[in-house]
């Protein structure tokens, strides 16, 4: 029985959880190997341990909601060097707040941007199919409604918000953008961004840039970032924030360590929310996290790990149709045809522990098509060793034959 409100009762279901059901008891072909969670197995770095043995003391005293003035400085400083941006584009007094993850700062600053109505009617919060479970969760927590607009190959794997009827548009409070996307590994150019902050600019509404990724690209240059294109199109950073975390960049999804940074009026309104609501990253966990914006060696060491597994599903999959080199993210999405199906042949034949792709999207997708655009696709996470990545994509391989095998 679903006891929950009727506003939070239409979220959408865990997948992970649908996953569990849909195998059930259904025992390994092989012994398993799970590619279905994005959980970095790598090497947890030196330094965390070393911080946190010398910070102890620190958990015994409240941390402030705004964080250090160590942790704030050490993210605008990444931002500046990372992004290229000016010297003080970033101001750590303003424009920058930790968070207990991304995911707690998507969900909470859907309530900093949000209004009661918009145009007349329900406020609308526009959202790539497949997404990530805060973008809905957070809408509708804020009495918003959430627009799946499905991410198709005809439009890169990013969401066509331009297409979208005016009406729609002008209820619209709030984009949001995943570049690189999960699950597709998809980024945004310089005329993705061009495109959305027009649209935003013309009907008045926020953009959120979910850049937890940002760090893991398959290409030589990395991803361009929100901020990036904003000053190289001269926009400034009005009603626009961006999101990242260390959990992806530095393997430290545990340290539940991110940060939200842009438009300052909109971060002072987020740092009075969150004052009220106490989500607060402990003393020592914020000087690991500083020390960890500032160093780049490590991330250097855990990019190298994706490489090496990228490298593999080229030489294991690169034949077969389905195969499509993402991007950025650690991500496969191959369209394999009926993904559920596929989910549970593997399992059944390999015991390989895949997502099917209509678990990360929502039936109701709007745009070029309607309905759930991950229905023939299934989602690989490339998280484990080289090894073990290898092992598992040869029996993926086996099960799903290419050409002329």
């Amino acid at each position: 029985m679903n006891d929950l409100p009727p506003r939070t009762a239409a979220l959408p279901p865990s997948p992970f959880l649908r996953l569990t059901a849909l195998l059930g008891t259904t025992p390994p072909g092989e012994p398993p190997i799970a590619l279905s969670v994005g959980e970095p197995q790598g090497p947890v770095p030196g330094f965390v341990a070393e911080i946190l043995a010398r910070e102890t003391a620190g958990f015994s005293k409240y941390p402030p909601i705004q964080g250090t003035d160590a942790l704030r400085k050490a993210i605008a400083g990444w931002l500046t060097r990372r992004y290229r941006l000016a010297p003080g584009a970033v101001d750590p007094e303003t424009m920058v707040l930790p968070l207990n993850g991304t995911r707690e700062g998507l969900f909470m600053a859907h309530f900093v941007v949000v209004p009661e109505r918009k145009a007349g009617g329900r406020p609308a919060v526009l959202m790539p199919n497949p997404f990530y479970s805060a973008y809905p969760s957070g809408a509708l927590a804020s009495g918003a409604e959430p627009v799946y607009v499905n991410a198709l190959k005809e439009t890169g794997f990013l969401p066509a918000y331009g297409e979208l009827p005016a009406e729609t548009l002008e209820r619209t409070a709030l984009a949001i953008i995943a570049s690189p996307s999960n699950p597709e590994g998809a980024v945004a150019g310089l005329e993705d961004w061009k495109t959305l902050f027009a649209l935003a600019d013309r009907y008045g509404f926020a953009v959120f840039a979910d850049e937890c990724y940002s760090e893991i690209y398959t290409g030589a240059t990395p991803p361009l970032g929100a901020l990036e294109a904003a000053q190289r199109l001269g926009r400034g950073f009005e009603r626009l924030l961006v999101f990242n975390s260390l959990s992806k960049r530095s393997g430290l999804a545990g340290l539940r360590s991110g940060f939200v940074a842009g438009d300052p009026k909109l971060i002072a309104r987020y740092r009075d929310l969150r004052s009220n609501a106490g989500p607060q990253l402990s003393g020592p966990l914020q000087a690991v996290s500083a020390h960890a914006w500032g160093d780049d060696v490590h991330v250097a060491a855990n990019q190298a790990i994706y490489r090496a597994n990228f490298a593999v599903a080229q030489q294991e999959l690169g034949n077969r149709p389905f195969f499509r080199m993402p991007d950025g993210g650690f991500f496969l999405w191959l369209e394999t045809g009926n993904g559920v199906a596929t989910a549970e042949t593997l399992w059944r034949t390999a015991g390989l522990r895949v997502v099917p792709g209509a678990f990360l999207a929502n039936d109701a997708g709007i745009g070029r098509t309607r309905g759930n655009p991950g229905t023939n696709f299934i989602r690989l996470a490339l998280v484990n060793a080289e090894e073990t990545t290898r092992a598992a994509l040869r029996r993926l391989a086996r099960v799903l034959p290419g050409p002329g095998t």
